[in-house]
């Protein structure tokens, strides 16, 4: 078993040693063999995940310490792995994603003078997620949850010498922490609770604490409750559910690479994971199932709307990522957790493969990346309007493919939950599949089909906000005459390998994952929580699944949504317009994103100013300078007055003076005798 125990340590310690190269001694390693090293980390640990993988399918599970932190009281803090199927599944789901985005960012990152410092971040983002999935306590989990979101504001940020990418990492950075203070009092109250911080021992008696109230007087509050709620908080932040979605699309101002392995397979998808983990908590109570079920139910369908009106191609499969997450989110709530991890790995390799595609147009249209300035590339770029159409139809349910199973296995359980809420969210999640067949596939015709709009007078196309996405370049686009062409090999070979699971491993892996018990000593649920019971009582198979999909209302909807997007933008491109025109108020609306960031900016930025500035005029001109600083100054020179009026020089001033203190010393004597 020692030799299992080194390989576990390998996998998260390989990408830590390729990003430590990569970071202190880059510019000694050159491009090439920084590429090389983190790669080839990468790569190492994608093996070692596979190894363990096979090792775990055996039976081999592993809970232990690997380093004592610190202790206090009667409290240990330590770094220990929890190898299960649970953890294994996203080792191997976050170590492949992160080896394509490794590969495919030697392409795009081709003419960037921060090379070396951007292969550094995504090396040690890979080793903070694994150290998040990997770990069996919560110190750890808590470690490795800060570290994924350190990572993300640097490489939101990548480029520091554009506003908007300053301004978009530092939202990131404080929305996340507005969850992760709720994801810290959870953590704290488990403590409180519980008595240790290690998953097993918290699991284990989780049942006898069910029923424990706060120990506030006048309040009756489950602390089950609380402590669920709380970590969801912390999950809402991470994985970008209303209201704390507004940091995510904002974030597309980082380089793509890091769109595709930040915001679609793993960062965004740890709040996923945790809700998972944390299954044996979440099981005892179902008030904190329909809050996390609602939550996920307005994040789905609400943040899909958004996406029909974006024009920036990033932008869209941003949206669709946020809709995504409600889904599994919706899943989580209705305790069908190997649901919503099913759906987060389908999606992950569907969702990286949109992203890296969306990249490859921008390369090919010279960083210019309005979908209103494309149209035809089908022809110029062949493997990736193919990938793009793959990763398109899997998104939107397309019966045999990835998304579909996964997808319709949320709808489905949804439509089986009898939790408060499970009539709205399953209302989001069917509703929604029409929303995201239709921005899928405006953006996929606007891109791919159509007549082309490159080349035309571009510069006019474009307000300040596009021209932010320019790379490093004053001019960006397409000039006029010039033809768009395929990427380079390293551009499309991870497409092509990302799109061969977002085809086959839905199918392969349904019956296992959902039916078969591969998850059944990772993920607890409880028994008066039937939808996965009847979900299995349903299944026939992965073939008959897809058969009967084509019958079902989810699948027209979809339909529906690709043949509507299709007319709109196809046929008849005057009607969005019209539509547009007739409806400027919910545009107007759809535009400004709800009005979230104007509200963010006037309560919590302006409020925090408007505190700044009374605490800084009260507290620092009027209570420091004035009165300490000043105040004490004048009584000194007030005092200093008085003494210096006695002080004349004149000795019968004195003499007067010792008079009536010798009187005054007299008469107080006598009045104390």
């Amino acid at each position: 078993m020692s030799n299992m125990q080194n390989l576990y340590l390998l996998v998260p310690m390989a990408p830590l040693v390729g990003a430590i190269a990569a970071g202190l001694f880059g510019n000694m390693l050159g491009r090439t063999w920084t590429h090389r090293i983190t790669i080839l980390m990468v790569a190492v640990s994608f093996l070692a995940s596979l190894r363990i993988f096979q090792d775990v399918l055996d039976g081999h599970t592993f809970n232990g310490t690997v380093y004592q932190w610190m202790t206090s009281g009667d409290t240990r803090f330590e770094v220990g792995f929890l190898i299960d199927r649970l953890s294994v599944m996203m080792m191997l789901v976050v170590t492949f994603v992160s080896l394509m985005v490794h590969i495919y960012t030697i392409g795009y990152m081709r003419d960037d003078p921060g090379y070396q410092r951007f292969f550094s971040y995504i090396s040690l983002f890979t080793f903070s997620m694994l150290m998040l999935v990997m770990a069996n306590n919560f110190m750890q989990l808590f470690f490795g949850w800060e570290a994924v979101g350190l990572v993300s504001y640097l490489l939101i940020g990548f480029w520091y010498t554009r506003e908007t990418a300053i301004y978009a990492n530092l939202k990131a950075f404080l929305v996340n922490r507005v969850g992760d203070f709720g994801f810290l009092l959870g953590i704290g109250l488990v403590l409180m609770v519980f008595g240790t911080l290690d998953y097993a021992a918290v699991f284990a008696t989780a049942q006898n604490h069910a029923h424990d109230m706060a120990p506030i007087p006048g309040v009756s509050w489950n602390l089950m409750t609380a402590i669920c709620i709380l970590l969801f908080i912390g999950a809402m932040g991470k994985s970008a559910q209303f209201p704390l979605h507004v940091w995510l699309p904002d974030s597309m101002e980082g380089p793509t690479p890091i769109s595709a392995l930040i915001h679609a397979a793993t960062m965004v998808t740890a709040g996923i994971f945790m809700v998972a983990r944390m299954s044996p908590l979440f099981e005892l109570s179902d008030t904190a199932l329909s809050f996390v079920m609602i939550i996920g139910a307005i994040t789905a369908l609400f943040m899909g709307f958004l996406g029909i009106i974006q024009n920036d191609i990033k932008r869209v499969v941003a949206y669709s990522t946020l809709s995504q997450l409600g889904y599994m989110t919706v899943a989580l709530g209705a305790s069908a957790y190997s649901v919503a991890v099913f759906h987060l790995m389908t999606h992950a390799f569907f969702k990286a493969l949109l992203f890296l595609a969306a990249g490859s147009v921008i390369i090919a249209m010279h960083h210019d990346q309005d979908i209103r300035n494309m149209g035809g590339l089908k022809k110029y770029m062949p493997i990736t309007w193919i990938t793009s159409l793959i990763g398109s139809l899997a998104l939107i349910g397309t019966p045999f493919l990835s998304g579909f199973y996964s997808k319709d296995s949320i709808i489905e359980a949804v439509g089986l939950s009898h939790l408060p809420g499970s009539g709205f969210a399953y209302f989001a999640v069917v509703a929604g599949v029409f929303v995201t067949a239709f921005y899928s596939f405006r953006m996929y015709f606007l891109v791919f089909h159509g007549e082309e709009r490159f080349g035309k007078a571009h510069h006019a196309a474009h307000d300040a906000h596009d021209d932010a996405h320019a790379q490093h370049d004053e001019h960006h686009g397409l000039a006029p005459g010039q033809k768009p062409h395929e990427t380079p090999w390293v551009v499309w070979l991870p497409l092509v390998l990302l799109a061969i699971p977002s085809v086959l491993i839905g199918y392969v892996t349904i019956d296992p994952v959902l039916f078969g018990g591969f998850f059944r000593d990772a993920i607890y649920v409880a028994e008066h929580h039937q939808a996965m019971a009847e979900l299995k009582g349903k299944f026939h198979g992965a073939a008959a699944m897809a058969l009967h999909g084509l019958a079902t209302l989810p699948f027209w909807l979809a339909l529906g949504g690709v043949a509507t997007a299709w007319f709109f933008y196809m046929k008849r491109p005057d009607i969005p317009a019209a539509i547009k025109q007739r409806f400027s108020l919910v545009y107007a609306i759809l535009e400004r994103k709800y009005g979230f960031d104007e509200f963010n900016d006037w309560f919590f930025a302006g409020g925090a100013r408007d505190a700044s500035r009374f605490l800084w005029q009260f507290s620092d001109v009027k209570l420091i300078d004035g009165l300490m600083v000043n105040g004490s100054a004048r009584l000194v020179g007030m005092f200093s007055g008085v003494l210096r009026r006695l002080q004349s020089g004149y000795i019968y001033h004195y003499a007067f003076a010792m008079l009536i203190g010798v009187f005054v010393l007299l008469t107080i004597r006598t009045w104390f005798e």
